[in-house]
């Protein structure tokens, strides 16, 4: 069984990026984010409608990584590094089966310039490399597009669809899983 150890946090550095710990100071770029409707209209989340929120929201990625039941990296540019500009985290944690969800968000003006690529390369082989994961899942709704191709271009493999399983917006909503095992890992970049 896993038994993660997030101590001391993982820095983790791209070409052009840096993913470090989140602060409460972050709280102001996460209240930006996590506020914008166009970039929550694919998450099954509340816009946060505070600062407070945002905090609250960083308070329980802190106490998962404490737990060692998830671990959620800040996004920032290499030149402006004390700046949120999104998140990446592996959450829901199954100890037992070697099994993580990767979860992301990032500002709009730097989509579909191939920064999250960069944060989900880095975080996937941290999870199958200093985890020692086997399984990386991702959950998205079919119709963000984007994140689908971000996924299929990063070896991720649609192995389910949901119909209609969740509520979200007042409409129920579709769930498309993905996964990434360890071993096609391994062996696409040896």
């Amino acid at each position: 069984m896993l038994a993660p150890n997030f101590s001391p946090f993982p820095l983790l550095k791209t070409e052009r990026l840096l993913l470090r710990q989140f602060t409460l100071a972050d709280a102001a770029g996460v209240h930006q984010l996590r506020s914008d409707d166009a970039v929550m209209q694919f998450i099954n989340r509340p816009l946060t409608q505070t600062i407070e929120d945002a905090e609250a929201w960083i308070q329980l990625i802190l106490d998962a990584l404490q737990k060692g039941d998830g671990i959620t990296w800040c996004i920032c540019l290499k030149n402006e590094t004390a700046t949120h500009v999104g998140s990446i985290g592996l959450w829901r944690i199954e100890k037992e089966n070697y099994r993580a969800e990767i979860g992301y968000m990032i500002e709009p003006q730097l989509q579909g310039k191939g920064y999250m690529y960069e944060a989900l390369q880095a975080v996937a082989h941290y999870g199958f490399t200093d985890m020692r994961l086997h399984s990386v899942e991702a959950r998205i709704d079919p119709g963000n597009v984007a994140s689908a191709a971000l996924l299929k271009k990063s070896s991720f493999v649609q192995e389910a669809l949901f119909k209609e399983n969740y509520f979200n917006r007042g409409h129920f909503a579709d769930t498309a899983v993905y996964s990434k095992l360890a071993p096609n890992y391994v062996q696409a970049n040896e």
